[in-house]
């Protein structure tokens, strides 16, 4: 059967090579994630990293997707069973766990998406289990249920990246461009050649390893084309601020020109 969440899609159309589109949400009214969707994106990323979104809010942006066809991607706060499992209860179609270090890290972060005896999430599913007739179909499709993805974003995870994708369960990664270059002394320097060769490399190695590839960039169309080139397979880009921001300040630019 379908699950809720629209992930059969999300991962359909990375398998069938499509382009997936996404923004962020990182405000609290559900009714953004729903325009988004309607605006035509394959995922709606929601943020908990670097927002002051809560539990009952990141709740509310899940189900507004369940009539769209966008999946809910939630990026939680830190690698941490405690934080995680709330989360993965609510059924979001992809978790992005942030600042895997190591394989170690990543193996703690996909075990706690996993029942046992593959992880340690403990079972108390409320949203997941919509439409199973029994505890044994639910916990048969539990782990296709949700995309697990650790975030590369540190020089570390790069030295140790052939161990973390690796790591059973896991989905793919996402790529954290800035946090990456500000560990290599370079933050910002997207033009960095040394950089550019790290980049090149996670996503060369991921793709070798059979691993979905994203990334969270602003609205760079012509960055999306070189890297789609490169075989990533789906892409973050601004979020709602951003678009709100760039919107009214061009007409407000345009209207204060007339003067």
């Amino acid at each position: 059967m379908e699950s809720i969440n629209n992930v059969e899609r999300l991962r359909q159309r990375m398998l069938d090579g499509k382009p997936c589109v996404g923004t962020a949400v990182q405000t609290t009214d559900p009714l953004l994630s729903e325009v988004a969707a309607q605006a035509g994106n394959d995922f709606i990323w929601i943020e908990m990293e670097h927002t002051h979104l809560s539990l009952p809010q990141v709740m509310n942006h899940i189900i507004a997707l369940r009539g769209t066809q966008a999946a809910a991607m939630v990026r939680v706060a830190w690698n941490s069973q405690v934080l995680i499992k709330p989360i993965i209860d609510m059924a979001p179609a992809a978790i992005v766990v942030p600042m895997i270090r190591s394989a170690n890290e990543a193996l703690a972060a996909v075990q706690a998406c996993r029942y046992p005896p593959a992880g340690i999430r403990g079972f108390g599913p409320i949203r997941n289990m919509y439409g199973f007739d029994s505890m044994e179909d639910y916990l048969a499709a539990a782990d296709a249920q949700i995309l697990k993805f650790v975030q590369i974003e540190h020089i570390d995870a790069y030295h140790d990246l052939d161990a973390i994708l690796a790591t059973p369960g896991l989905d793919g990664i996402v790529l954290g461009r800035n946090d990456l270059s500000g560990s290599m002394g370079k933050l910002g320097a997207y033009s960095d050649p040394e950089l550019l060769k790290v980049i090149d490399a996670i996503f060369a190695r991921t793709l070798e390893a059979g691993l979905f590839i994203g990334v969270s960039i602003g609205a760079d169309v012509e960055l999306v084309k070189e890297w789609r080139s490169k075989g990533v397979h789906f892409f973050g880009l601004g979020g709602e601020i951003d678009y709100l921001y760039d919107g009214a300040k061009a007409v407000a630019d345009a209207v204060h020109a007339l003067d």
